[in-house]
Parts: C-alpha cells; structure tokens; sequence
C-alpha cells in the first residue's frame, strides 16, 4: 500500500512543479506557483499571487522532501523561499493578515528542518510579529491588523506555530478561546467572533479548515505538555508531572471529539470527506484538514483505548478520501488533475481567452474550480497525507480494511 501512495504523491507533485511553478519575473533561483492552470498573462507576471497559498505550495513541497530528500527538490525549496520573499516586495511581515503569515511561518519552520536546508533568517521576526498582533483584550489574534473579527483560521494556524515555537501558554489560551467560545451543536468548530457595538457575535460558518487547525493545535500542544512533564509513558511521578498531564488528557479528548464531528458531519457512508468548499481559497480547506487528520493518525499516543480509535477514525478519514480523489481525477499528459469535490469527477480546466467567443462562455469557464492552485494543492496535500499514513500503517505492521477496491 505504501508504494502505490508515494508513486500518487510523486505524481501529484510533477502535476503542480509542471504546470504551475515558474521563475518571479524571470529572475534565477526564483521560484513561485502560477495561481491557476491554464494561466492568464496577469497570474504568468504573478500579480495575482495570493501569500498564503505560496506558503501552502511550499508546505507541499517540504512534504515530498521529508518523504525522499533530493537535491532537485532541496532547491525548489530554496528557490520558493526566496520567490515569497521577493514578490511581497519588502519584509514578509509587510501582510495585514494573521493568518497568511502564520502559515507561512509554519511551512518556512517546517523548511528549516529538511537536510541542508537552512532556517530562513526572517523567521523568528516573522513568528514575533504574529505573537505581538494578539489582542489585549480578547487574549487572541484578530483576522487582520486593525480588524474586530476574531477568527480560527487565524488563530488556529497561529497557536500551532506558538506550540512548535515554546510559546506554550500563548498557544494554550488561544487554543481554549476556541474551544470556550466556538463550538457548535454537532461539535464542530466554528468560524469565529465579531466585535460589534452591542457585543460580540457568533460567525457560525463551518470550514474543514477550521477543524484541522483545532485538531493540530490541540495535538502540538499535548504532545508539547507531555514533553515538559517528561512523559513517555502514563506514569507520572511528580505533582506538577501530575498538573501537565492532566491538562494533556484535556486537549486529547478536543481532538477525541472533532475527528468524531468530522467524521459523522462531513464525510459521506464511504468516509470521504465531501464538503463543499469551491474554487479560491476555499480550494484549499479540505486539504488542510488532512494534514492535520494525518498527523493524528500518526502522532496521538496510542496509550488509550479512545486515541487508539481516534487515530483508526482518522486514518480511515485520509485514506477513503485519497482512494475517491485520486479514482476521481483527469489525467494531462499523464499527471493528475484533481477535483474540487471529492466525490465526483474532476473537470477539464480551459485556456479561457483563447477559445471563448462569448460572454457567457468566458463566465463559464472561468468558474471552473480546478483551474486554481488551491484545488490542486489541496489534492496534492491529501496524497502526500495518505502516504504518511500509510507508512505509519506499515511500520507498524497494520493494514488498512477499508472498501473493497
């Protein structure tokens, strides 16, 4: 099983370094993602560009190197790494958006710990300014500087990043403001708040996004609590041992009942995950709550009988999702086009511009939703998912018994 999703992973790699990656205007080891497939002339001088994406792509990119580290692929990321930076024209921080900077201090920390891959020098400056944009009054991030929305995709990203950065107690405040304020009926995580003269008001919108990032906040910090307390097994010796673990067990069991949500709410009887999310940036939203599906899969202790499900129930969430998208997907010259829903066929993306003869036609498509970066990231990030999960399967002597094929 292992071999058949590393080669789609591959694949769906080639597909993105092929058709979307190319020199910032022209200038050596550069390297950015044209925003769409087929590409117009403004996404071919990338003046539509979208940072958070790049710090997406780049992710990716990390993915397949931590997979098999090659020269090729050590200087891709190299080359985005300075992309990013010369097309924000000035500091990375130069970005009103507290999400899209810390996912990008999310992939570069992640860059960094691949083999001969320096840490990029503008980071710990990047991970300050996210740290120094909470709130003083709500104790959280905004969605972007001088903004009075408080929402998860910013802070879900940005407590990871405290988490892995030993900015603990940060980390952990943002991480229960979530789970305090934001949880739905069905136990889903909700969008965010709004400041309004009258008070705050709920933004009761569901993402995937927003799971995965509760899910991977959680997880990072547990892991990290456990860490401190020096725990590698369920015993603990000492009162303040006693004080982490207890409050371990309490982020364990938030990702206990996400994945639960998630799986009864947003995925079909076959366990795919079948959310609609569309072109954009939504485009990338499913493909971020695997990652983080993926790394409980991988990463949650299996020192109890509900992680040891947990870890089933996400397993099973990745793989059945990675099978649907990759029966679903076109082939182009023999590499992956992926679709946005991923449930049903993907769709052929078109040169718009240069055979439509009409309004109606250029309207129509345009909107075709596999032609953004995002979609195929997103697909792209499912693969290299499933791929982990699966050698974690196998390393470990398991193997999965899901549908029949």
């Amino acid at each position: 099983m292992l071999d058949k999703w590393v080669n789609r992973a591959d694949l769906a790699e080639s597909a993105i370094n092929e058709r979307h990656s190319a020199r910032v205007w022209g200038l050596p080891r550069t390297n950015l993602g044209f925003v769409a497939w087929p590409s117009n002339a403004k996404e071919k001088l990338f003046i539509h560009w979208h940072y958070w994406w790049q710090a997406h792509y780049l992710d990716c990119l990390v993915d397949a190197a931590r997979r098999r580290t090659t020269k090729a692929r050590r200087d891709r990321i190299r080359d985005t790494i300075r992309g990013i930076s010369v097309r924000n024209v000035g500091k990375l921080t130069s970005n009103r958006y507290y999400d899209d900077k810390a996912w990008l201090a999310l992939a570069l920390g992640r860059a960094g710990k691949v083999r001969k891959v320096r840490t990029p020098k503008s980071l710990p400056s990047l991970e300050q300014n996210i740290v120094d944009g909470i709130d003083s009054l709500t104790g959280v991030l905004p969605w972007r500087s001088g903004e009075t929305f408080y929402n998860v995709p910013s802070n879900g990203p940005a407590a990871i990043m405290m988490a892995r950065t030993d900015r603990l107690d940060e980390a952990m405040k943002i991480t229960d403001w979530i789970f305090d304020n934001l949880i739905d009926d069905d136990g889903l995580v909700m969008d965010g708040l709004r400041m309004r003269m009258h008070g705050p008001e709920l933004v009761r919108s569901i993402h995937p996004y927003c799971q995965g990032v509760a899910i991977g906040a959680c997880l990072e910090i547990a892991l990290k609590l456990r860490e401190r307390a020096g725990l590698t097994t369920t015993v603990v010796d000492h009162w303040s041992d006693a004080d982490k673990a207890e409050d371990s067990l309490k982020y364990f069991a938030h990702i206990h009942a996400v994945v639960q949500a998630v799986s009864r709410k947003m995925t079909n009887f076959q366990g795919v995950i079948d959310w609609d999310t569309g072109d954009g940036d939504g485009g990338l939203f499913k493909g971020i709550l695997v990652r983080y599906l993926a790394d409980v899969a991988i990463r949650l202790p299996d020192d109890s009988p509900t992680n040891r499900e947990t870890k089933k129930i996400a397993a099973r969430l990745v793989l059945e999702s990675a099978e649907s998208v990759w029966n679903h997907r076109l082939e182009v010259d023999g590499l992956p086009v992926f679709a946005t829903d991923w449930t049903t066929d993907a769709r052929l993306p078109q040169n718009f511009g240069l055979s439509s003869s009409s309004l109606s036609d250029l309207v129509s498509v345009v909107r075709v939703d596999e032609r953004d970066l995002s979609v195929q990231l997103s697909g792209w990030m499912l693969m290299e998912a499933a791929a982990k999960v699966a050698e974690e399967l196998e390393n470990n002597g398991n193997s999965y018994t899901g549908r029949s094929r």
